[in-house]
């Protein structure tokens, strides 16, 4: 070729074309690729799935190769249609039991002919989309009927380990237990044993080279070591035994009483998707925890997940397999050994087929006794002990011991039934127990109503209404959420006859924007703040959500809305004012959303650790919640100081200098209220004309008489016990003076928790460049010297005002006080600037621009300033200290926690404390 050819640069905007220019674009097949982590995931699903599967075949009295065509459909089906990448779906233990009693009345073909009907019902389900109302099934009854499903494993496979034979039945089974033990069979007993041993002890080999063994998984170990050693040692026991494929067993026409038939059908469809959609959201929580795996994997999609199921039940069904579920210890895997897309599924099928076809001379040494221990072992974790601590402290151990029994007497589908039946018996219980009592203190007399008020309540408030002398100061403390129209009508027409007769009632409650009072009257909103005369000032009627929104609520006032401040909007008429916003006390708006109806009976927090349901000393409705501190005599103490629309809800986020309190004006003066963004400081400007801060001032009175009257007698114990005894606290939490941080809130932290050091940018001054500013310095070393405490902690969070201003900010200029203090934030700016550094970041993401690296950045940077105080140094060699990074998303709600692993800098996110713990 010549050197002179001439040559035509390539425009990098302009589509390369191989096709004429008015031909359809060919299409340029795409390159099939599996990543190497899905290679090695699929390896590690296929080695658990293998010995499983042929062990819940030999539980339901299927033909072995049953649970091999199960897993490898599972694989393959729905690794290809499923909505869940990175679950793994094969056959379930917890359909054992199903299945068992399937094959027991009807056959093994008609059981096939069973699978495919309920895949075809799954179809429907799925195109109906209604995989999220599945979810709606109480857990108590999920867990419940898996244990009562592991019970009768257990109980089943016992035998066989014992080297007998199950019966069908779990009774059946108790009675025959004494006469088994009586005729044991030491060799089955001793594979069994053998099995077990290594099931349970493989996980947990200690040392460097226990670390390196455990990446075999534990279930393979336990088979092929039983296996190894029954046939070396040449023991005689019932071996697996798989036919030929030839003569393999497909589904037929089913045949049996029709009406058994659907029932059959329903409990089969209703089992494997209840556990296949539970599974996948475990699994979405799975992978969220693992780093670099959410921009990658999709959360999961349920309707499609129900589709996938439905498709490889049908498919399974029909070639003779076991019917089909999600399988949580084979997704756990799956996430666990780094799978990344749903190939890693796929592949697991396809290995599965090829071990069919040519691994059966090795499959057909197991022993049956191994395969039996095995999957006892696997019924017995079923019955988990972390779901029964659950449903004891959320009450609901009625409901799930009610939905085990019937599970393990009666059947799956009878006894989720009982189950349900006793679940809305319980939710009925609660709703309509409610306790009034009457007490005198002072010569005010307190009338309290703990629960919901319905026309069966009447009766008993009446008569302790009417205990009330007249002419007397009365206070009615309604402690619900719901009040219908017969309990509202006594309650009013006792005030106002009370109230003819010369006395006074306060009605208080817990919900906002209530009031029970005609206008011009004093009356008092949710968090019992006293409000003026309607005639006279203006009157907050906040949501229940809406002290967490930075009291954006409306302000009613008697003028137009030309005379009203900032806020200012229509308020009730008088036809309307003794329901307030809502309608009638307590009814929901069907109009409001779904978020704005729930209110804060969903998301009450309280000063402490742990759960515990919101009103569990009053039988109310269960919420899952931190629990409070206990009291000096022993008693639980639950503040509601952080719970939205409560006493506390001025320390909720957002609450500003103005007390979260929207900023008025005296008449004909006009309010204005910057817009803010996340991005920039959050500092309200009002430009106004005389304009009054008495809003503020009342709001703060208001909050002050609220944590007297609600949180005070809740917390006077714990806070009398910290009094004489002294803080303890056992960190020092260093973080940023913005409003939106609530370090009680996000931390679920009390009174007497944490030693709290707040200023603008978290900042930590290195020793001797405080300039006069000793204040942080002061408080680390009695921090550290003084309180002892065994950790510290810089937490930043996202949109820092003072990250933007270090990085908007120009040298020279006037000195203010902010610049100087800000001065000891440069470091952290030099250090992202140094590109020799490798960068702080986030756990599978990029920083969303400078501000957020230079937050994260600036973490790392103090902790080093920490480290260069005399006090720390000190500690941290005598082992006597933690130091630890935490940054908050605000716009989020998450925290990452700072992990240094091979030398890099990460954030990682802190994950709900849930995980899998549904059966293989």
């Amino acid at each position: 070729m010549s050197a002179c050819a001439p040559t035509r640069a390539t425009d990098p905007h302009q589509s390369n074309r191989d096709h004429q220019p008015h031909s359809p674009p060919t299409r340029r097949l795409r390159r099939f690729r599996i990543a190497g982590a899905d290679v090695s995931a699929s390896i590690a699903v296929f080695l658990i799935a293998l010995p499983l599967s042929l062990g819940i075949a030999l539980a339901t009295g299927a033909p072995l190769q049953a649970g091999l065509v199960a897993a490898a459909v599972g694989g393959i089906v729905v690794g290809r249609l499923g909505g869940c990448p990175l679950q793994v779906s094969g056959p379930a233990a917890g359909l054992t039991v199903v299945t068992a009693d399937l094959i027991h009345l009807y056959g093994w073909r008609t059981t096939c002919a069973i699978t495919v009907l309920a895949g075809l019902a799954q179809l429907g389900l799925g195109c109906l989309r209604v995989a999220r109302t599945a979810l709606a099934v109480s857990p108590a009854i999920v867990h419940g009927m898996l244990a009562g499903i592991g019970v009768t494993i257990a109980m089943a496979q016992l035998h066989i380990v014992l080297g007998g034979t199950p019966q069908s039945a779990v009774l059946d089974n108790l009675r025959a237990l004494p006469a088994q033990l009586a005729d044991l069979h030491p060799a089955a007993l001793s594979t069994s044993a053998l099995t077990l041993a290594l099931l349970f002890l493989w996980p947990r080999l200690p040392g460097r080279t226990g670390k390196v063994l455990r990446k075999a998984p534990a279930p393979l170990i336990a088979v092929a070591g039983a296996t190894t050693t029954a046939s070396l040692v040449g023991l005689t026991l019932p071996k697996v035994e798989l036919p030929s494929w030839n003569n393999h067993a497909l589904a037929g026409l089913p045949e049996g009483p029709v009406l058994g038939l659907i029932a059959a059908v329903l409990t089969t469809t209703l089992v494997c998707s209840v556990q296949s959609l539970l599974g996948a959201v475990a699994t979405d929580k799975l992978a969220a925890a693992r780093p670099g795996l959410t921009g990658r994997v999709p959360r999961s999609d349920l309707d499609r997940e129900l589709l996938g199921q439905g498709a490889a039940n049908i498919v399974s069904g029909s070639l003779g397999g076991l019917p089909v579920a999600g399988v949580a210890v084979r997704s756990t895997a799956n996430v666990n050994a780094g799978a990344v897309s749903r190939n890693s599924t796929m592949l697991h099928g396809a290995l599965v087929v090829v071990a069919s076809l040519l691994l059966v001379p090795l499959l057909e040494l197991i022993p049956l006794a191994s395969l039996a221990a095995l999957v006892m072992a696997v019924g017995i974790q079923m019955v988990s002990l972390n779901h029964i601590r659950t449903v004891t402290r959320h009450r609901e151990v009625l409901v799930y011991a009610a939905t085990t029994t019937g599970v393990v007497l009666f059947g799956v589908l009878e006894g989720v039934a009982l189950g349900i039946a006793v679940a809305v018996a319980v939710a009925m219980h609660r709703l309509t127990r409610t306790r009034i009592t009457h007490t005198e203190e002072n010569g005010v007399h307190h009338v309290q109503v703990r629960g919901q008020l319905t026309f069966l309540a009447v009766p008993r408030l009446s008569r302790v209404l009417h205990l009330v002398p007249q002419g007397t100061d009365v206070v009615v403390e309604l402690d619900g959420s719901f009040m219908d129209h017969a309990a509202f009508e006594t309650l009013q027409d006792w005030q106002n006859t009370h109230t003819a007769q010369g006395g006074t009632v306060q009605l208080t409650g817990r919900r906002a924007g209530i009031r029970i009072a005609e206008p011009g009257t004093p009356v008092e909103d949710v968090a019992g703040a006293e409000t003026a005369d309607a005639a006279g000032s203006s009157d907050c009627r906040c949501r229940p959500w809406t002290p967490w929104r930075n009291h954006q609520c409306e302000w009613e006032r008697p003028g137009s809305q030309e005379e009203s401040g900032a806020g200012a909007g229509t308020g009730p008429g008088p036809a309307e004012s003794a329901y307030g916003s809502e309608g009638a006390y307590g009814s929901e708006d069907p109009d409001r959303p779904e978020e704005e109806r729930q209110g804060v009976e969903g998301s009450r927090k309280s000063a402490g650790s742990g759960s515990q349901d919101t009103q569990g000393r009053d039988g109310l409705a269960d919420q899952d919640m931190p629990r409070g501190k206990e009291g000096a005599d022993g008693s639980e103490e639950t503040p509601d100081t952080h719970r939205p629309g409560g006493p506390g809800a001025l320390t909720g986020p957002g609450a500003d200098a103005d007390f979260g309190g929207p900023s008025s004006s005296e008449a004909g003066t006009e309010a204005r209220t910057e817009p803010r963004t996340q991005d920039s400081p959050s500092i309200a400007t009002t430009t106004a004309t005389g304009a009054s801060t008495r809003t503020g001032g009342h709001q703060l009175a208001r909050g002050i008489s609220a944590f007297q009257r609600r949180t005070a007698p809740l917390v006077r114990g714990e806070l009398a016990r910290l009094a004489r005894e002294g803080q303890r606290p056992v960190q020092l939490f260093l973080t940023c003076a913005d409003s939106r941080l609530v370090t009680s809130m996000i931390t679920s932290s009390g009174p007497g928790d944490l030693f709290v050091v707040r200023n603008v940018g978290n900042l930590v001054p290195l020793p001797g460049e405080e300039s006069g500013d000793d204040s942080v310095a002061a408080a680390i070393e009695y921090a550290v010297d003084v309180l002892k405490v065994r950790h510290i902690t810089v937490c930043g969070h996202s949109g820092c005002g003072a990250m933007q201003a270090l990085l908007s900010s120009e040298p020279g200029g006037a000195q203010t006080p902010l610049k100087r203090w800000l001065r000891h934030g440069q470091p952290s700016v030099e250090r992202m600037a140094d590109e020799s550094r490798p960068w702080a970041r986030l756990a599978g993401r990029r920083p969303a621009d400078a501000v957020e690296q230079l937050c994260l950045t600036n973490i790392v940077q103090q902790l080093e300033h920490l480290r260069a105080h005399e006090s720390v140094a000190r500690a941290l060699r005598e082992g006597a200290l933690e130091l630890h990074g935490m940054y908050f998303h605000v716009g989020e709600a998450q925290a990452y926690l700072l992990t240094e692993a091979s030398g890099a800098e990460v954030f990682d996110h802190v994950p709900e404390a849930e995980d899998l713990r549904s059966p293989a």
